[in-house]
């Protein structure tokens, strides 16, 4: 099996997304850990990529070769890349390598026509605080390295050259 093939590259795109989406979520639900600011727009590029190979799939079970797979296999690889940049904008504000956003990375929220009760009721998460880490990375960290991996993937299938019958 050649990950190069674009129907297996729209196949494992497809699964590792669904599967880091899921990962986010769980974080977010189960694990008891509220998304940034950051962290929601790190999952635009999944909700995009899912669909894209979605259908991408349903073809490359046509024609994996077709015109239509490769052309989801490529916009999946600029949107994915995409992904990486926004995570590793992310994983530069939590090392302090970038200025954040004001409303996450510590920024004044109030203006003075906020009143008292107000205030009480805002939490901000942070942007340049990583709440968990594993080996030294965040999730922010994690999430460069799989939307770059599935940029390649998806890029890598559909340039994939067509084996001689």
């Amino acid at each position: 099996m050649k990950l190069a093939h674009p129907k297996t590259a729209t196949f494992l795109v497809l699964g590792i997304a669904v599967a880091t989406i899921a990962g986010a979520w769980g974080f977010q639900l189960i694990g008891g850990l509220p998304p940034c600011p950051l962290c929601l727009q790190q999952r635009w590029p999944y909700y995009i990529a899912i669909p894209l190979m979605a259908v991408g799939l349903w073809l490359a079970g046509r024609d994996p070769w077709s015109y239509p797979v490769r052309a989801l296999l490529a916009c999946t690889a600029v949107v994915m890349l995409v992904g990486a940049v926004i995570g590793g904008y992310h994983t530069g504000v939590e090392w302090g390598w970038f200025e954040g956003p004001t409303g996450c990375s510590g920024g004044e929220t109030l203006t003075p026509g906020t009143r008292l009760d107000q205030a009480a009721e805002i939490t901000v998460i942070r942007c340049d605080e990583a709440p968990w880490h594993l080996f030294g990375i965040s999730l922010a960290g994690y999430n460069t390295l799989i939307s770059g991996a599935l940029s390649l993937l998806a890029m890598a299938g559909s340039l994939a050259s067509k084996p001689c019958d």
